[in-house]
């Protein structure tokens, strides 16, 4: 029983050691060499759909109070966040802007925090819930000369949306993102975009 004990202790030394030994190796943060990692869209999920519906005020519900309601599309997009740096560091902030066929409709935040790795990639996944209702207000405002150029009007544009999400087809993209990452005290914004679906 002693002996095992003792081969406990050498091989707890060991690994401290080791341990130490590589934090000690590892480059300290500096101005200098704090590169910025590099955020790249992967993919975007669709993991909730209820298809295209919307209900105006005049429209009485079986529960509830009558409204102006719209459908809700739930995307998840995936994004790798690589760290090109000889330490690790903490993502600590993330946003970005959603826009379907180059019009904007909604913007995330995510609190999510996390450490990459020296040298190695993560992933991170952010949920977008857009609904109709909030798409309608925004094409209303921002989107108006565009969907005149393309000769078709708000209901039609929302109704090709809803219905191209749901086998792929809806052309997403991903704009004005940015992230912060710190590191020992430093910190780091990373801007990034992306595309996906059809062009």
């Amino acid at each position: 029983m002693r002996k095992r004990s003792l081969i406990l202790k050498g091989f707890s030394v060991v690994v401290l050691g080791t341990f130490l030994l590589a934090c000690a190796t590892m480059p300290t943060p500096t101005e200098k060499n704090f590169q910025a990692p590099v955020v790249t869209l992967n993919s975007v999920e669709l993991p909730y759909y209820t298809g295209w519906w919307y209900y105006d005020v005049k429209v009485q519900p079986t529960k509830g109070n009558a409204g102006k309601y719209g459908a809700p599309l739930a995307l998840a997009f995936v994004f790798d966040i690589q760290n090109p740096n000889e330490y690790p560091v903490m993502m600590d902030g993330f946003k970005f802007t959603v826009a379907f066929d180059g019009i904007d409709v909604n913007t995330v935040n995510s609190p999510e925090v996390q450490w990459i790795p020296a040298g190695k990639t993560n992933q991170v996944r952010v949920m977008a819930i857009t609904d109709a209702r909030a798409a309608l207000l925004s094409l209303l405002v921002t989107g108006g000369f565009k969907l005149k150029e393309r000769e078709t009007n708000v209901w039609a544009q929302l109704e090709d949306w809803w219905l191209a999400a749901k086998d792929y087809s809806l052309a997403i993209e991903v704009k004005e993102g940015s992230a912060i990452f710190k590191a020992d005290g430093l910190m780091n914004v990373t801007g990034f975009s992306g595309k996906f679906g059809p062009e």
